[in-house]
């Protein structure tokens, strides 16, 4: 992430990962984030009043599927986004609806994603996603599908020894095909305790 980033996250939820951006204090511009939930959006909202964060983060109660109607074709460098990552009949159906919308693709597909991030970054803009692992190769043919080429891959495992159950993937706007796989991410070093890669994000 540069500092000189235009930021969108598609999908923000409570606000989280903009609240931790703006309080880094890393990037210059102001982050915009979308949100289709209106709950969630206001929770967003007062996430940032709360934490004095409003001339950084500025919240949109929004579909990221219509944010043409809203700005410019290029206005941002990087998307953000966690996107619902289970099939509609996959897996048991959260009976909260908040929760069942951000992990079924009930609104939004992952091809959603890339078609949202394709109008709203010029070329060589970038979009970087939290996917399930089981999903990778849907991932990838999602990306390219939609001129976006992977460029970095990082597999996020719970502890050594055990599988990576998410990835984190960075996908670049009409680049080349070249891609970088990172050393992997564990989130823990050993029971009940952080990693020291996640205490870092932590501090």
């Amino acid at each position: 992430m540069r500092a000189e980033d235009r930021v969108v996250e598609l999908g923000t939820g409570c606000g989280i990962i903009p609240l931790i951006l703006a309080h880094r204090g890393k990037i210059k511009n102001k982050i915009v984030a979308v949100e289709l939930q209106p709950e969630l959006a206001e929770l967003a909202r007062k996430n940032v009043i709360d934490n004095h964060l409003a001339d950084r983060i500025e919240v949109h109660r929004l579909d990221f599927r219509k944010t043409a109607t809203v700005f410019e074709a290029g206005s941002f460098d990087l998307a953000l986004c966690n996107p619902p990552y289970r099939k509609p009949g996959a897996g048991r159906m959260n009976p909260d609806t908040q929760k069942a919308l951000a992990r079924h693709e009930l609104t939004a597909t992952l091809a959603d994603v890339f078609e949202a991030a394709g109008r709203l970054l010029p070329t060589a803009g970038r979009v970087a996603l939290i996917y399930p692992a089981t999903r990778l190769a849907n991932l990838f043919c999602s990306a390219l599908d939609r001129g976006f080429a992977p460029k970095r891959l990082t597999l996020i495992h719970s502890c050594p020894g055990k599988p990576g159950k998410l990835v984190h993937l960075e996908c670049q706007k009409g680049a080349g095909e070249e891609l970088r796989v990172e050393p992997p991410f564990f989130i823990y070093e050993e029971p009940h305790r952080y990693s020291r890669a996640m205490r870092s994000l932590y501090e």
